[in-house]
């Protein structure tokens, strides 16, 4: 009889779940801080309102965002859907981590990786186009490395769902899409593109992504105008060097040699050097294509489980170091964790940060992604402050007016988030419409509003342009911790426009 015949039979491997339910825990308790994302409240409006495709991202995120809120205001529920993505995404790492030939220590390592990096930490965080990628992307990796490796063909068709569904969340999947299928091409594992289930794994991905394209279509392709208009003042564009160290930053510079070590595991491992490519693939695109630093890094979690069977088989000779590795894994995590999850107060957030950028030698702009005035709050953290106080400045503006003013008034304000949050919290109050000429809001028009009475939230009535015959500021708003445009902002209330704002709007249009 055989060694083998004679081991007891395994138990159930149990480590990929447990590690997901922590996860999932840890996410339910500490997302929903703070306030809702100035994004996660135009996802709202835009869900509330179904379409193929808006301006500026695919339909999944709003429409799971609009869905939470369907039975009232729910912080909780809008931040649960990304905390089951985020616990997906550690259960497909420990299962890559298993297909790489790694044991329980490698699953652990690769599921600590990939809870404590800031970036992957933040889309479980938050709704946000990357939210469905964080998991998705791995686990079309994991189907790809099973078919690679000899596994069931028709896989395809289920990488052909994912992919799909990831392009109706957000396009950067068709750039991860095209680095593997490079990937592959350079390698032996080529032989498993020559299969009809391929074909028809192409076929569905198309089928699922068509409507959405079908959509930009009709628009004229407003997101690649988006792009463009991104390029040339909004977005920051940084050299090759910057943008390798922004990878080691929002991966967590401390964990970060977990996924370096798989990476170059996987450059050195003929089967699965093709996975190498993909990563490195991505990277020369974004850089090359000034994609923003956090666009490429739902591809992190089979890199960190690459890193996680690699230090495992280090250290089987000498087990007694893996719970040392654990436990710094743990530790080294938990600095980067104020970063990813809003569990600080406010002003302990500002000193923390203000400690790790001197530790690290590092300034904010390192890390940034846009341009414009520095806040004191992460812009994301800021950006969760003074909605709703902001959309009751604007309500006590309204109910100033005079009767016949109310009833031909309309909201304007200078981008989505402004609109957004006044549409949310505003709702019950008996606001007018409130547009905006920022991305969708763009789309939706005038409402049929004449302009002739306009609260105009942080603009100046056109007075460049001498739009209307009179124009005052009815209130200044002001809120601590919020984004410094957002701050110190006038409401002004305008009468007597010279030209209609139906006529006016086609000149208005604003997509960044």
């Amino acid at each position: 009889m055989t060694e083998s015949a004679n081991k007891p039979k395994s138990a159930p491997n149990r480590i990929p779940l447990i590690s997901a339910f922590v996860t999932l825990g840890v996410h339910l308790a500490g997302n929903p801080h703070y306030g809702f994302f100035r994004d996660e409240l135009y996802f709202i409006i835009c869900g509330q309102h179904p379409q193929w495709g808006y301006v500026d991202q695919p339909p999944l995120a709003p429409l799971m965002a609009a869905a939470s809120q369907m039975f009232g205001h729910s912080f909780f529920l809008l931040r649960a859907g990304p905390a089951f993505c985020a616990a997906a995404a550690v259960y497909v790492a420990c299962q890559l981590a298993v297909e790489m030939g790694g044991g329980a220590f490698s699953q652990i390592l690769a599921a600590l990786a990939v809870f404590f990096a800031p970036v992957l930490m933040n889309f479980g965080m938050k709704v946000s186009p990357d939210t469905f990628g964080l998991w998705l992307w791995p686990l079309a990796a994991l189907y790809v490395l099973r078919i690679a490796k000899g596994g069931d063909p028709r896989r395809w068709i289920w990488v052909g769902v994912m992919v799909g569904v990831c392009i109706e969340s957000k396009y950067s999947v068709v750039f991860f899409t095209v680095a593997l299928l490079l990937g592959l091409l350079l390698t032996d594992e080529r032989k498993i593109l020559l299969s009809r289930w391929f074909l028809l794994g192409c076929m569905v991905c198309g089928l699922i992504a068509l409507p959405n394209f079908l959509w930009q279509q009709y628009y004229g392709f407003p997101m690649l105008e988006l792009l463009r208009n991104g390029q040339h003042g909004k977005n920051l564009i940084v050299g090759p060097g910057q943008y390798l160290l922004q990878q080691l930053l929002i991966t967590n510079v401390f964990l970060s040699p977990i996924w370096l070590i798989g990476l170059a595991y996987l450059f050195w491992k003929p089967g699965l050097r093709f996975l190498s490519f993909t990563y490195l693939i991505l990277i020369i695109m974004m850089v090359v294509l000034h994609g923003k630093h956090y666009y490429p890094a739902d591809v992190y979690p089979y890199l960190m489980a690459a890193g996680g069977a690699v230090i495992e088989g280090w250290t089987r000779e000498r087990k007694y170091l893996r719970p040392v590795v654990a436990t710094a894994a743990v530790a080294l995590g938990l600095v980067f964790v104020p970063f990813g999850m809003p569990i600080l107060p406010e002003e302990q957030v500002v000193r923390y940060t203000g400690i790790m950028l001197e530790i690290l030698r590092i300034n904010r702009s390192t890390i940034a992604t846009e341009s414009g005035r520095t806040p004191t709050l992460p812009q994301d953290w800021a950006d969760m402050h003074g909605w709703p106080e902001l959309a009751a400045a604007v309500v006590r503006v309204y109910e100033s007016l005079p009767p016949a003013d109310q009833h031909q008034a309309v909201i304007v304000t200078q981008n989505y988030g402004e609109a957004s949050a006044i549409e949310f919290f505003g709702a019950r109050s008996g606001l007018p419409p409130v547009i905006s000429r920022h991305n969708q809001y763009f789309l939706w028009g005038t409402h049929g509003a004449t302009g002739n009475v306009v609260i105009d939230v942080a603009g100046d009535c056109g007075a460049s342009r001498h739009l209307f015959d009179s124009s005052e500021r009815a209130t200044t708003f002001s809120a601590p911790w919020v984004m410094p445009y957002e701050n110190n902002i006038p409401i002004m209330v305008c009468r007597g426009i010279h030209e209609p704002l139906g006529e006016l709007w086609p000149s208005l249009k604003v997509y960044e």
